[in-house]
């Protein structure tokens, strides 16, 4: 479970602080898929970033199980993102060079997993997002629904408790964006993931069990 307490993120601008998060106090139960949604400029992405352990709060505490994210060093937080928070972005960030199937072995390489079972472990996330058949082909080889297959079986590969995804869907048509919906609710389900989507996209939000909404930092919960 996620629990954030009066969490407030500042950031220095030109003669002012500029204020991202505004005293959140919001929890997230294990297994459960939310949806953040708001203006441009309003904190999701800084909430998103303190949820995925990349940044840490001006004040306020953040705890995910047992971990408080704002109070630990650098080694421990990256071992965090490492085996516990999987990532989803809009521009799906693969490595041009590489085989689908590389890109998602590249999650397993920092936890010290074998070769041959690196290349196990990501022959099943490719089939886990319907992509059993597309391993060797580079991402210009892809369509951009099968590069975000690419992306999400390179997040979930690594078997992460937490799941976030950044406008996941933000760069497809309508039919590939319910497919990729598809492949998301389908791994949450499985694998009881905790799910957080930042998304622009109402169509997208509606299909979260909950709903949040920040605006200006402050965080409303719309059930």
């Amino acid at each position: 479970m996620y629990k954030l307490k009066n969490v407030t993120k500042q950031y220095p601008g030109k003669g002012r602080k500029v204020v991202a998060l505004n005293d959140v106090t919001v929890d997230i139960p294990d297994g459960q898929m939310v949806a953040i949604q708001g203006p441009t400029g309003g904190g999701k992405s800084t909430l998103l970033q303190m949820l995925g352990a990349l940044d840490r709060p001006s004040s306020g505490t953040i705890e995910l199980e047992d971990s408080s994210l704002g109070q630990l060093g650098d080694t421990k937080l990256g071992a965090i993102r490492g085996k516990e928070i999987g990532f989803v972005f809009q521009n799906f960030n693969l490595i041009p060079t590489l085989t689908a199937q590389e890109n998602v072995e590249t999650a397993l390489v920092p936890l010290g997993v074998s070769a041959a079972e690196r290349k196990e472990r990501a022959e099943k996330a490719l089939a886990s997002v319907g992509l059993a058949e597309r391993g060797d082909h580079r991402p210009s080889e892809l369509s951009g629904g099968q590069q975000q297959r690419v992306a999400i079986a390179r997040a979930i590969v690594k078997e992460p408790a937490v799941l976030l995804a950044d406008e996941p869907t933000g760069n497809l048509d309508e039919e590939t964006r319910d497919e990729i919906m598809e492949v998301l609710e389908g791994l949450w389900r499985d694998r009881g993931l905790t799910l957080v989507i930042v998304t622009h996209d109402s169509a997208v939000a509606r299909r979260a069990q909950r709903r949040l909404h920040i605006k200006q930092g402050k965080v409303k919960d719309l059930g």
